[in-house]
């Protein structure tokens, strides 16, 4: 019997029981994605803290302290993986700009910028705004950029 599921509800279902639980070991699911790939259901949730590096241990205990809760929330057989974003992770949502506030990003842009030719750059995230867009310290000439949303094509974190 092929049984239909809107993954959107069942992310919608499960997404406040792993937000308190990855809060309750001090991490942010920063993605939560439940897809099906090669006729199985995996559920992936990718853990961050400012404070603390993402371990493999981490990574279990959110597991074990989920995997019941997440049974009764799920009406297909699924994998669940937890782990870390990695280290240069690229961005889905809006919502890391903030999550990630202070760290190095590469950014891909749309179009140059006013002024400028390159659409490539590295620096810092200094803020973010759902409106005005991005703060950025630009490393090349040590310049604050502001750069509106739309304009953004792509941004990753970036390890020198």
């Amino acid at each position: 019997m092929k049984q239909d599921i809107n993954r959107h509800e069942v992310i919608a279902n499960i997404t406040p029981v792993i937000e308190n639980t990855a809060m309750r070991f001090g991490y942010i699911p920063i993605e939560i994605e439940f897809v099906k790939e090669n006729h199985r259901w995996f559920l992936r949730i990718f853990l961050y803290s400012k404070d603390k590096d993402v371990t493999l241990d981490d990574c279990e205990k959110v597991t074990r302290s989920l995997e019941d809760f997440l049974d009764e929330l799920i009406p297909v057989k699924y994998y669940l993986e937890v782990s870390s974003p990695g280290l240069e992770r690229k961005f889905k949502s809006d919502k890391e700009f903030l999550i990630f506030k202070g760290r190095r990003i590469s950014l891909k842009l749309n179009e140059p910028l006013e002024g400028e030719t390159e659409k490539i750059f590295k620096g810092e995230i200094l803020d973010w705004d759902d409106n005005e867009g991005l703060t950025f310290f630009r490393f090349d000439d040590g310049v604050e950029l502001k750069i509106p949303k739309e304009n953004i094509r792509s941004a990753k974190l970036y390890i020198d």
